[in-house]
């Protein structure tokens, strides 16, 4: 009987055994916790840090040169490019030479997105030589990938259906842009509307319509390259880092076709007619380069380690603080139009951003 009351004894826990084994799931959790809650905010410090830089040194790149964009994106390009390759590369003991590493993804998925997300790149940098300011871009880049064009791909070739709050803050979303985008179109006052003037203001809206409809393409542009990622990492898992490398990378040989263009915005940065330096130029064009890099890195990390609706609101806050930004360090035009409809397009980008979430914990 007693030797019973042993074994029962030795195999029941006690409560100092279950204290112990509280307190190290505890620290165990804690340890685990903090490093992904670290991760976290650096991602967000990168996305808001470095975006929001990159507006402010991209404007004043744009003060330079209106017409820089082709060589910016070029730039870019180049400056990811020869960052991410040594991630990429694998030196065999039998060669000389180096070899790329075996991608997770086939190369010919990058190639339909690489052609999409150079197009989307080039479109928005051009807009600028058209009388596109960028406060009304970032209205526009604000109402892009998760909502209107996204939207409308989703449901058709992803089957996707939506709840009437998304469709009601997307309404809001497409009214936004329209009412931001009409801001720059009221006509000349008849005080001073003499023949030239409407001549000069007719060109003015010309540009603008060109620009505003480069604006559009590279919004669909957007969408399809989200609903083209979405495809792809759902199929061959998290790979953002070699999304990123190869869609720089591969995005080289489109710029043989481009090479007047990028000529002529890196050597705007010396000219010997601009008030800027050439030192200081190029120094401002390194700093673009870096908060770029900050902000793609931060963009794709942020998504890898939250939702895509907690990814949505941090895009969505830092939009708006680069265009609190512009407006007020570098005076840009701002109206009662070009207010209310930014505000629309952000109220409306948090209402369907809720939504979906409450739609993701219900299912």
């Amino acid at each position: 009987m007693s030797l019973r009351r042993k074994r029962v004894a030795k195999n029941t826990p006690t409560h100092n055994g279950r204290s112990n084994q509280t307190e190290d799931d505890q620290r165990l959790g804690v340890s685990h916790i903090a490093p992904a809650l670290l991760d976290v905010y650096t991602a967000l410090s990168m996305v808001l840090g470095g975006c929001c830089s990159n507006v402010l040194v991209y404007e004043q790149l744009l003060l330079m040169n209106l017409q820089i964009g082709s060589a910016l994106t070029f730039s870019q390009a180049v400056f990811v490019t020869a960052l991410s390759l040594p991630s990429f590369l694998s030196f065999s003991s039998g060669g000389i030479l180096p070899r790329l590493k075996s991608r997770q993804v086939p190369l010919t998925q990058w190639g339909l997105q690489v052609f999409v997300f150079t197009a989307s790149s080039l479109l928005n940098n051009w807009s600028f030589a058209y009388n596109v300011p960028l406060p009304l871009q970032i209205v526009f880049r604000s109402a892009g990938r998760g909502l209107p064009i996204s939207m409308i791909f989703g449901f058709v070739f992803l089957k996707k259906r939506y709840s009437i709050m998304q469709i009601v803050s997307v309404g809001i979303v497409t009214a936004g842009v329209v009412l931001a985008t009409l801001s720059r179109t009221s006509s000349p006052t008849k005080a001073t509307e003499t023949s030239t003037f409407v001549l000069d203001h007719a060109e003015e809206l010309r540009k603008y319509a060109i620009g505003v409809s480069m604006l559009v393409v590279s919004l669909i542009c957007t969408g399809f390259l989200g609903l083209l990622q979405e495809r792809t990492y759902r199929k061959y898992g998290p790979c953002w880092k070699e999304g990123v490398f190869y869609t720089h990378f591969l995005s080289l040989p489109a710029f043989i076709f481009l090479g007047a263009d990028v000529k002529q915005g890196i050597a705007s940065l010396s000219s010997p007619t601009s008030s800027t330096p050439a030192l200081t130029a190029y120094l401002i064009l390194l700093v673009n380069l870096f908060t770029q890099l900050f902000c793609v890195s931060g963009v794709n990390r942020l998504s890898s380690k939250v939702s895509s609706v907690s990814t949505n609101i941090g895009l969505t806050a830092r939009k708006a603080l680069s265009l609190c930004f512009s407006v007020w360090w570098f005076g840009n035009d701002w109206n009662s139009h070009l207010g209310i409809g930014a505000c629309m397009v952000f109220i409306g980008s948090i209402l369907y951003t809720f939504d979906v979430n409450t739609h993701t914990k219900r299912d």
